[in-house]
């Protein structure tokens, strides 16, 4: 189709002014071709995704990538004079020609999103946004559950091999407000607006000792979880047009557990 077209449809469900000020959503490098037929998805562009296309011959055939994180975060100038790999790999992926775009907060914000996608996967019901944070999803369970026993649940479904629980407050949990990635700094949200529990990642040392001040349930979860935007989105291109042919590279790999 049309990538004009297709940028303007996603436009549409993803726009610019839901990012965060600090964000650095669109088009990261290329120019945008005429046409889109095959586009690949990753959560991130980096050298393994690049060798992975190699690998594929995909190369020759793809007409636009998009990530969920920003390539360059930030102007050329500033990313490139303090990391030469990326330097290089933008000069190796501008020879082919591949544009890459990336829908980053405003994909997180947005409804059709990552945190309703997240929020489905994890079996909530009656999802909406919270009320101080449009960013992230609070919903019911099916029926109460214990703190523990729902924790392990949640991490089968979202397919991940581990989480840091904080069990502070409730022990049996019917609501569950979530934010993909590093939304940790939202728990007062989903505290303040009664959710049982809150799920996020990325928390650190000082936010756990106030989560456990203030007596609540905390699931920390590697930002990995976020690869769901892969899925997502590739539900959204085909409804805009199913003939694309929507590639999918999932690269990223969790933290190794030592104990």
């Amino acid at each position: 189709m049309k990538t004009k077209t297709l940028i303007k449809k996603l436009g549409v469900l993803y726009p610019k002014r839901l990012a965060e000020t600090f964000d650095h959503v669109g088009l990261q490098t290329g120019k945008l071709r005429e046409d889109t037929k095959t586009i690949v998805l990753s959560l991130d562009f980096d050298s393994s995704v690049f060798q992975t296309l190699i690998r594929e011959k995909l190369l020759a055939k793809i007409d636009l990538i998009i990530t969920h994180h920003p390539f360059i975060f930030g102007t050329k100038y500033q990313v490139f004079k303090k990391d030469e790999i990326k330097k290089e790999l933008c000069s190796k992926i501008d020879d082919k020609n591949i544009p890459i775009y990336s829908y980053h907060t405003n994909f997180d914000t947005a409804r059709y999103g990552m945190n309703d996608a997240l929020a489905e996967a994890i079996g909530l019901n009656n999802v909406k946004p919270l009320d101080n944070n449009p960013m992230a999803r609070g919903g019911y369970l099916d029926k109460e559950y214990d703190i523990k026993e729902i924790s392990n649940l949640i991490t089968k479904r979202l397919n991940i091999s581990y989480g840091l629980l904080l069990p502070y407050g409730k022990e049996k949990i019917n609501s569950i407000a979530i934010i993909g990635g590093g939304g940790w700094h939202g728990y007062k949200d989903a505290l303040n607006e009664g959710y049982d529990l809150f799920i996020s990642g990325d928390c650190p040392h000082h936010a756990r000792r106030e989560i456990i001040e203030y007596k609540y349930n905390y699931l920390d979860f590697p930002h990995e979880i976020e690869k769901i935007f892969m899925y997502q989105m590739k539900k959204i291109l085909l409804s805009i047009d199913s003939s694309l042919n929507v590639i999918i590279i999932d690269h990223e790999k969790e933290p190794t557990i030592i104990s």
